[in-house]
């Protein structure tokens, strides 16, 4: 928990920061999530590339290795599949690997993850995931679902990094959230949300006049298919790391209060009465001042903002120094590669950061990217959320290395 010295640190910093402009920075190439690069030629690839534009490679991302890779055709599995290998790179020697392409990519075109060749399912890891899919037949249907299945990859990406799901799941399986995706029908309107694990989305979000309008009628700042599925996941996330563990949910209610409260009602309330004044001094938004799980998902969506954010700069390995400050010029974290971050220092970064971002938009003519500013109340909650993954992660990592440890224990 911050300590109010050390928050008011924080806060003293971050109204420094907002109020000097602009920032200096520097890129340089390197491999990270969103800058990935061909090993077949070098050229740049991002997450959602299928060929590689420079050299014509097919693409596709390896889950068991979480990157991106140049594949090509290698031989066939026994009921005559076509197999696929890493592209070795030049002078290198091919790859023993196998993979198979998701059934997915196949049959629509809507997926670039491949699956290892001795995996039974013939779907990826994130599009398994997938419980029920809208109605296909219906042209339309098939976009949103293309562009809700690319945020998911993009949240499975970011859950497999923090330690919070399985990668490579044993015979097929299946780790993390499930998802529905429907669409409204006559007399029946789907309702974005959770239930005992199961995420369900309104496909109608993966239009963005129809986002745009729903962001506007419900007064949101922020309203993104991402955002939707990082929100979301908080829910199913808080049912396997707060409620279960009475120490952290005693925690947890210290800092967003007690989600005993009547859930119905609450919501009920808000959108009839709308947020309590002064609301942006407690939560990182207007819409978590409904229920103390609306403040937990919010605040954990907040979170995975963040580490995707300082991750993607960490990428292009972004240096940032605000001109009129004392401090040197720093390279930005990754979250996602530095085991367990120190939170301050994600903090230090991620306000310069947002305003780079926030800069470059308004070059643009574009809105802000990140209309949000953080008061020392949603700090606390966010480093708890910090806290709580990390030590998911570390207990998780503890795990592997005895599982590997006892796998080599009973080789002969």
């Amino acid at each position: 928990m911050v300590r109010p010295a050390q928050a008011g640190r924080t806060m003293k910093r971050q109204a420094r920061v907002r109020a000097r402009l602009p920032l200096l920075f520097g890129l340089k190439e390197t491999q990270r999530m969103n800058t990935f690069h061909c090993q077949n030629c070098g050229h740049p690839i991002f997450f959602e590339n299928v060929r590689c534009l420079k050299c014509s490679s097919d693409l596709a991302f390896l889950p068991d290795r979480m990157t991106m890779s140049a594949i090509e055709p290698a031989d066939r599995a026994d009921d005559g599949a076509p197999l696929w290998r890493p592209k070795p790179r030049p002078q290198k020697r091919p790859s023993a690997a196998r993979y198979r392409l998701c059934h997915n990519n196949a049959a629509y075109q809507a997926c670039n993850f491949a699956v290892p060749g001795d995996d039974p399912n013939p779907l990826c890891v994130s599009c398994r995931q997938t419980h029920t899919l809208p109605d296909l037949s219906q042209p339309d249907n098939i976009q949103r679902w293309y562009r809700i299945e690319s945020a998911k990859r993009r949240l499975f990406y970011t859950l497999a990094k923090m330690g919070l799901l399985d990668a490579t799941p044993p015979n097929g399986e299946r780790d993390g959230p499930i998802f529905e995706f429907l669409a409204d029908q006559p007399g029946q309107q789907v309702i974005t949300g959770h239930a005992q694990g199961l995420i369900t989305l309104n496909v109608a979000e993966a239009d963005d006049a129809e986002r745009v309008k729903r962001r506007i009628e419900m007064h949101e700042p922020y309203r993104t298919l991402l955002g939707h599925l990082r929100h979301e996941a908080g829910h199913f996330y808080w049912d396997h790391l707060i409620g279960p563990l009475p120490d952290r949910l005693e925690r947890f209610r210290e800092l967003f209060g007690d989600e005993r409260q009547d859930y119905t009602q609450a919501l009920q309330a808000h959108y009839s009465g709308g947020q309590p004044p002064g609301w942006q001094d407690d939560y990182v938004s207007a819409y978590a001042t409904a229920h103390p799980w609306e403040d937990w998902a919010e605040t954990w969506a907040h979170y995975l903002h963040m580490v995707d954010l300082l991750e993607t700069a960490a990428s292009y390995n972004t240096r940032l120094t605000v001109p009129g400050t004392d401090s040197d010029v720093e390279d930005v974290i990754n979250p996602l590669e530095a085991g367990a971050p120190d939170f301050d220092a994600l903090v230090d970064q991620w306000v310069p950061v947002t305003l780079l971002v926030n800069s470059l938009n308004r070059s643009l003519g574009q809105e802000d990217a990140y209309p949000f500013a953080l008061s020392v109340a949603a700090l606390r909650k966010l480093r708890f959320v910090h806290d709580v993954i990390c030590e998911k992660k570390k207990e998780q990592d503890a795990e592997d290395a005895q599982q590997a440890q006892d796998a080599k224990a009973a080789k002969p």
